[in-house]
């Protein structure tokens, strides 16, 4: 059974970083893409960022140039890591793969999802 474990989330001030990391059992995800959604309360689930298999990145224009996506593929785990942080970027942050190799931004083009970690910004 495959499953995808999200840590690394919790309480931060504004301006600060966490590492979120995605450990992924039952297979191997080294030729697949992975990428990092998030959902806040009363809205919908939105694409954070993305990394294929050969490493090519893609990032949402709200989180462009502070969050970093990168994969280790020899311990099939994945990371986000995020630095200056704001209160908007509060939410719960799920990771996912997908059988095929491109990174894309659609929630619908992931087969795989974790059970998501509490990120929370304060002011």
């Amino acid at each position: 059974q495959v499953q995808l474990v999200e840590s690394g989330g919790g309480l931060v001030q504004a301006g600060g970083s966490l590492r979120l990391s995605c450990a992924a059992s039952g297979r191997t995800f080294s030729s697949n893409a992975m990428g990092w959604f998030r959902q806040a309360p009363g809205k919908e689930r939105e694409f954070v960022a993305a990394i294929s298999r050969t490493g090519d990145t893609i990032y949402a224009d709200s989180v462009k140039g502070r969050f970093t996506i990168s994969r280790d593929s020899a311990k099939n785990t994945g990371h986000l890591q995020m630095n200056s942080l704001q209160p908007e970027d509060t939410a719960a942050y799920f990771c996912a793969a997908r059988n095929g190799f491109l990174a894309v931004t659609t929630s619908s083009r992931y087969e795989y999802w974790g059970q998501g970690t509490q990120v929370t910004v304060s002011s």
